[in-house]
């Protein structure tokens, strides 16, 4: 199972009145819950089958706790703007404006910005995930801040089309 079938399974899960969701197959276990608040994470995946239920009762009381508030705060500046086009978090994760510590932003406000370009990376089970734009524009908002929490879905940049 890839990320892309993880991505989707979250999305019909959240779509729906499922609680909870396993799969397991050769080497590992996926546990997709839905929390009564629609938040929907990721409970334990790509893990040796011993190894998964360890780690499930940790990882619930971290994430939602931390996430929740980021994401009620960004919807007020999408809805002011009419045309502009927001580039949304195509996971849950951690958001990072660099490729490393001691490089660069990938973008900032006023970067042009091509299909293609890479805007920000984020941290999903480990994995670090270049996010690549689908629009040519100009950066005119960073919604999120710099090594913070986002949730699927969840507005991080504001561009002004080309």
């Amino acid at each position: 199972m890839d990320f892309k079938q993880i991505q989707e399974l979250i999305k019909m899960v959240n779509k729906s009145n499922i609680g909870e969701v396993t799969i397991e197959q050769k080497d590992f276990k996926v546990t997709v819950k839905q929390k009564e608040d629609k938040i929907t994470q990721v409970v334990s995946a790509v893990a040796p089958m011993q190894a998964a239920p360890v780690s499930a009762p940790a990882i619930p009381a971290a994430a939602p706790v931390s996430a929740a508030s980021p994401a009620a705060e960004k919807p007020k500046p999408a809805a002011a703007t009419e045309n502009l086009i927001t580039i949304k978090s195509p996971m849950i994760g951690t958001f990072y404006r660099k490729s490393s510590p001691d490089k660069p932003n990938l973008v900032d406000v006023g970067t042009e910005i091509n299909n293609g370009s890479v805007v920000c990376i984020i941290e999903a089970m480990k994995l670090f995930n270049e996010i690549e734009s689908e629009v040519k524009g100009r950066v005119v908002k960073v919604l999120v801040d710099d090594v913070s929490p986002v949730e699927y879905d969840q507005p991080l940049f504001l561009v002004e089309p080309a």
